[in-house]
C-alpha cells in the first residue's frame, strides 16, 4: 500500500499478544476487516520481550492456553504444568500459525498518534512507517506489561557496567529464538512501549 495511501479497517488492534491474537482471530472470523500493529518481530508480546533467564508464568500452563478450539487444546501438549518463556513463546507462535494470523498483523510496527473524528465516528491512526489507517474501533490489546518500569537509582547515571532489565533482555543465550529488539537493550537505551 502507497504510504499516502489511507487504508479502512473496522478494527484496528494495538498489540499482538494473547489478547491481541484472540482479537484478531475472534474478530476476523466474524467477517471484520482487521489488522494489529505491533513493535515487536513476531507475536507473543510478552512473552515475547521478557526472555530473561528462568522467566516463566505462575498460573499452570492449561489455566493459560486458549480455550476456543478444542482442536488446539488437543494438539498442543504442555511440557510442565508451569512453562517457561520458550514453551510460551512457542505455543503463541504455534496458535499465530495455526489460525494464520500473521497475515493481519503489522510487525516492526508502532502507533505514533491515534485521533478520533468526530465527523465521520471513526481513529485515524499513523505508524512510524508512515501508514496512515482508519477504523470504526481501536482495540488497545497493550496489556499490563508493555511499558517497563524503570527504577529512578541514585547513581545509575553514572553506572559504566551493562544495564539489563528483564522486559529489554538480549535475545542471544537465553535460549530463544527471537531476533533482538529494536533498540538494544545492552547499553544504555531506556526501554520503550513494547505494544504500540
Amino acid at each position: 500500500m502507497p504510504t499516502g495511501a489511507v487504508e479502512d479497517l473496522d478494527l484496528l488492534i494495538v498489540g499482538a499478544g494473547f489478547a491481541g491474537m484472540y482479537a484478531v482471530h475472534r474478530l476476523r472470523g466474524q467477517g471484520l476487516r482487521v489488522r494489529a500493529y505491533d513493535g515487536a518481530y513476531d507475536v507473543g508480546g510478552t512473552w515475547y520481550w521478557n526472555r530473561y533467564p528462568g522467566a516463566r508464568y505462575d498460573i499452570e500452563s492449561l489455566e493459560y492456553s486458549y480455550s476456543f478450539s478444542e482442536e488446539l487444546q488437543q494438539d498442543w501438549e504442555w511440557s510442565r504444568r508451569f512453562p517457561e518463556q520458550p514453551e510460551m513463546l512457542a505455543y503463541a507462535r504455534h496458535v499465530a500459525d495455526r489460525f494464520d494470523l500473521r497475515r493481519d498483523i503489522a510487525f516492526a510496527t508502532r502507533i505514533t498518534s491515534v485521533t478520533f473524528d468526530e465527523g465521520d465516528g471513526r481513529w485515524l491512526v499513523t505508524t512510524d512507517r508512515g501508514r496512515r489507517v482508519r477504523a470504526r474501533f481501536c482495540v488497545m490489546a497493550t496489556g499490563c506489561l508493555s511499558v517497563p518500569n524503570v527504577p529512578d537509582l541514585p547513581g545509575a547515571d553514572r553506572f559504566a557496567g551493562r544495564i539489563l532489565h528483564t522486559a529489554t533482555w538480549p535475545a542471544s543465550g537465553s535460549g530463544s529464538s527471537a531476533p533482538a529488539p529494536r533498540a538494544s537493550s545492552a547499553s544504555r537505551s531506556s526501554p520503550r512501549s513494547r505494544a504500540t
